[in-house]
């Protein structure tokens, strides 16, 4: 699969976003985009019901991307980690991130990521809040240690990244691994497939990624 940019000043398809996790994603689905992070205010958002906030988060980092290239394609995301109804964003601390792999030792947690594709010009507009059910293992004093030193969980939500060192943390995945990373990557390629943004010309990228994820 493969999309071919229409305008060099005037990107076909962009994320909006500045997770190199989200990028390596859309970048072994064999997508060409540009990279344009949203300066979108998430304090703005309070945080109500986790499903809606973190599409609201999505729709909004979109949208004001989408305001400012209205002829692009545009994908926004955001993601939390949900345990006991408690949203877990990126710790600001060691003792934050102690405290939250602490509360997740052990114990089946949610990562929800809110997505939103758009183009202003076509009104076009998809979003949606993708779950998915991680187990950890029962972690000991010592690894909760040795892993915040790594200083990997820093710009994670929940303290963790499935795809990194944190891999050892996790027993079982109950979803999509994808969403997990940091994008829902089959709901995401199925909408810009459905609207035309991607083609079958070439599918060999998009096998060599799932042969290279399971």
């Amino acid at each position: 699969m493969d999309t071919k940019e229409k305008n060099n000043e005037k990107p076909f398809l962009i994320l909006a976003s500045k997770s190199p996790r989200r990028r390596y994603l859309l970048k072994q689905a064999g997508l060409s985009f540009s990279v344009i992070p949203s300066d979108f205010d998430e304090n703005s958002v309070p945080a109500t019901h986790p499903d809606n906030y973190v599409k609201v988060l999505a729709e909004s980092k979109a949208m004001d991307i989408s305001n400012k290239y209205p002829e692009s394609w545009v994908i926004g995301a955001d993601t939390v980690v949900v345990i006991g109804g408690q949203i877990l964003g990126k710790p600001s601390s060691l003792s934050d991130a102690r405290e939250m792999l602490k509360s997740l030792s052990g114990q089946t947690h949610l990562v929800l990521t809110g997505y939103c594709i758009c183009c202003k010009v076509k009104n076009r507009f998809f979003s949606e809040t993708i779950k998915t059910e991680v187990l950890f293992k029962n972690l000991t004093d010592e690894e909760v240690e040795w892993y915040i030193h790594t200083k990997e969980p820093f710009d994670k939500a929940g303290a963790y990244a499935i795809q990194g060192l944190g891999t050892f943390l996790v027993k079982s995945v109950n979803g999509s691994y994808t969403n997990v990373v940091g994008l829902p990557v089959c709901e995401v390629l199925e909408i810009l497939i459905k609207e035309g943004v991607m083609s079958f010309e070439s599918n060999h990228r998009i096998n060599n990624f799932f042969r290279e994820q399971f």
